[in-house]
């Protein structure tokens, strides 16, 4: 695969950051909670890791300017704070000139 291949990834409500560079990580994002409110997934677990935070702030810097996201929190689960929940929004349509790069 070359760079600039896109990468396919499932669209489970689960989304593991770890083989993206931080410069691509604001637009996996997008590109993500887009096709996971297409698929009618309300509920999003982004894995960002621990290390140094960097990841984290970029993912809830993201989630904090989305208009499709409720709301988001470390997850509560066994991965402590290496991983964000965020809740979207079900009673609206995602952004429909966001369509054509679905097609």
């Amino acid at each position: 695969m070359t760079e600039d291949e896109p990468v396919k990834i499932p669209i489970d409500g689960t989304l593991d950051l770890h083989a993206f560079a931080p410069r691509d990580v604001p637009s996996v994002i997008e590109e993500y909670l887009y096709a996971c409110l297409l698929n009618g997934i309300c509920e999003v677990r982004i894995i960002h890791g621990k290390g140094k935070g960097v990841l984290r702030r970029i993912v809830h810097s993201k989630l904090e300017s989305h208009p499709d996201v409720l709301d988001f929190g470390i997850d509560t689960g066994p991965s402590g704070w290496g991983a964000t929940t965020a809740r979207l929004r079900q009673d609206r349509a995602p952004d429909i000139e966001s369509l054509d790069r679905w097609k």
